[in-house]
């Protein structure tokens, strides 16, 4: 793997710092376990966020859009902030003061490209479609040229990056420990729903094992992991 982000005045953690990582195993396993992201940019000294889904590629992440999207013409070219966060538990203190979350975060910067090559475009956007659903890129129909050129794609070679991360307990006053209040951690976890199969189906509608992963109630942020690993992406 290569060596660790640089550590800079922008992703150094000045509080809490013994929550932050910077090394690209850490970093790269909380990207492979989402989907959604946060990209952050300024337009005519407008600051905006917009949410968006992401892929990573190697050192590399992903979104994109329509052709006529003004935040990805808006971004070709420009430094960008991105965030990646997932929700883990809520926690419950015997003071106000202290009640928290746990939670897993990444903050990534760097310049954005729009990605004008056919064959580079095409093989991003097969990654995606991998990413969540190893192989399935070889089992649907190929994007036709015109799809594609519908299509803007950015990429973000990450420059800098830093996680921060939470999966304490509770962290009281020590004089509190002993006031008659229920204290604890309330865990939280996104999962998936049920499988519907299309009507239109011209084949058998037991979904096939790149699918069939995405189990009812299973947690979604294992199993995205698990599609990165298969995809062969994760840690690299």
């Amino acid at each position: 793997m290569a060596p660790d982000f640089p550590i800079t005045d922008r992703t150094r953690l000045k509080r809490r710092p013994q929550r932050g990582a910077y090394d690209r195993e850490t970093v790269y396993a909380i990207l492979d376990a989402g989907v959604i992201c946060h990209v952050g940019y300024v337009v005519d000294g407008q600051p905006l966020v917009t949410p968006t889904a992401y892929w990573r590629w190697e050192d590399r992440i992903y979104w994109h859009g329509s052709a006529a999207s003004r935040m990805l013409a808006a971004v070709d070219g420009a430094p960008v902030c991105v965030t990646v966060s997932h929700l883990d538990g809520l926690v419950l203190a015997r003071s106000a003061f202290h009640h928290s979350i746990n939670y897993r975060s990444v903050m990534l910067f760097g310049r954005a490209e729009l990605i004008e090559d056919a064959d580079h475009k095409r093989t991003a956007l097969n990654a995606f479609i991998d990413r969540l659903f190893p192989g399935r890129s070889q089992a649907c129909r190929e994007s036709s040229d015109k799809e594609l050129a519908a299509i803007s794609l950015i990429g973000l070679i990450i420059e800098e990056a830093s996680a921060k991360v939470r999966s304490t307990g509770v962290v009281d006053d020590e004089e509190d420990y002993a006031l008659p209040v229920w204290a604890g951690v309330i865990g939280t976890r996104m999962t998936i729903g049920a499988t519907a199969a299309d009507t239109r189906l011209q084949v058998e509608p037991a979904p096939p094992a790149h699918a069939a992963v995405y189990a009812e109630n299973s947690a979604l942020d294992a199993v995205l992991t698990n599609c990165a690993i298969a995809a062969g992406r994760l840690g690299k």
